[in-house]
């Protein structure tokens, strides 16, 4: 072995350049794992941005042989080269939609079998002519109505996934413009979902769910509910 001792000291300028080379390496060591750490950040960043599709139909079962299958989730798309104005336009959203049915409402929808070009845009609107009462209610176990009165000019958020509503409490006609999250937006009305399934439900399961006597369940069952969408 060697011992320290046994090397002369080094003149002052070798000693000089060693300290700078010193310093050197361990400030490109440094700049080495801050390029690591940076990397490593934005790999993990977009491993968490990343997301599936939301489901653009109620089922969309996988199969085994693509040549068998006949839905995407969504639309096929058409040439970019073949894309034109129409393909983007609709007119016609500023005539009234019929009122005179029992639920007092009528919806014109603006989403991707309107307007083609909304396809992977993953919006799309409706107008809906009602009434300016509106809310929702939160999930369990609170299930908690949160409503308002709305006028003219008013703006007001249904949030995803949560089940709402609209009534005109006023004696004038009233027309909404809504801005929905998806390009083909599903609705389910609670009352048509519930009693007016194909086939019906079994009232016993409905007569302990809304506590209600079966028979009732059964005349709810026989009514006609207009699908309001």
């Amino acid at each position: 072995m060697f011992s320290m001792q046994n090397f002369p000291p080094l003149p002052p300028t070798q000693r000089i350049v060693k300290i700078v080379r010193d310093k050197t390496l361990a400030i490109m060591k440094k700049g080495v794992s801050f390029l690591v750490t940076v990397a490593l950040m934005a790999l993990a960043s977009s491993l968490v941005s990343a997301s599936d599709p939301s489901p653009l139909q109620d089922t969309c079962v996988a199969i085994a042989e693509p040549k068998n299958a006949v839905f995407v989730n969504g639309k096929f798309c058409k040439n970019p080269n073949l894309t034109v104005a129409e393909d983007f336009f609709l007119s016609g959203l500023d005539k009234p939609g019929n009122t005179s049915n029992p639920v007092g409402s009528a919806v014109t929808p603006v989403n991707v079998a309107q307007i083609a070009g909304l396809n992977t845009l993953g919006i799309s609107a409706v107008r809906i002519d009602y009434a300016p009462y509106v809310g929702f209610v939160t999930s369990n176990p609170e299930n908690r109505l949160i409503s308002k009165v709305l006028y003219k000019g008013d703006v007001f958020v249904f949030p995803v996934g949560l089940i709402h509503f609209q009534f005109n409490i006023g004696h004038t006609k009233a027309v909404a413009i809504a801005a929905l999250s998806s390009q083909n937006p599903g609705v389910i009305t609670i009352a048509k979902a519930v009693f007016g399934s194909n086939p019906a439900i079994n009232p016993d399961v409905l007569s302990r769910a809304f506590q209600l006597d079966k028979n009732v369940v059964e005349y709810l069952q026989s009514r006609f509910w207009w699908p309001n969408n």
